[in-house]
């Protein structure tokens, strides 16, 4: 049963992933693209938290007792969720941006119509 719940994070980030990608793949809209592109980076904050993950740790503050002495969660991995929480929002705003851009511009979201954009 234990080694259900170590892969189990695994699973879920990877199935959350691919759901983002069938998403994005089958989008027939720029705004629902953004959204499974989205869905598709919190995966990684699920893998992120799966890595980091250790049974029984503690937060990794040391001025009550010695270093070593209790096992602790790895700051660097919560650090790079924190980015990646970030970024995600960045790319998130910076490409709902560009849509509404296309919008005005092309007065449609949907890809298909978009005939100036082909090469």
């Amino acid at each position: 049963m234990t080694a259900v719940t170590h892969v189990l994070p695994y699973l879920v980030a990877a199935w959350v992933f691919l759901a983002g990608c069938y998403g994005l793949a089958t989008s027939r809209n720029l705004i629902h693209a953004v959204g499974c592109l989205s869905v598709c980076q919190a995966a990684t904050y699920v893998l992120l938290l799966a890595v980091g993950h250790r049974d029984g740790a503690t937060a990794p503050v040391f001025s009550d007792i010695a270093p070593g002495s209790r096992p602790v969660a790895d700051p660097v991995v919560q650090a790079l969720a924190l980015t990646d929480v970030v970024v995600g929002a960045t790319v998130t705003a910076l490409l709902l941006a560009l849509v509404v851009q296309v919008a005005k511009r092309h007065g449609t979201v949907d890809p298909d119509e978009l005939s100036e954009l082909r090469g």
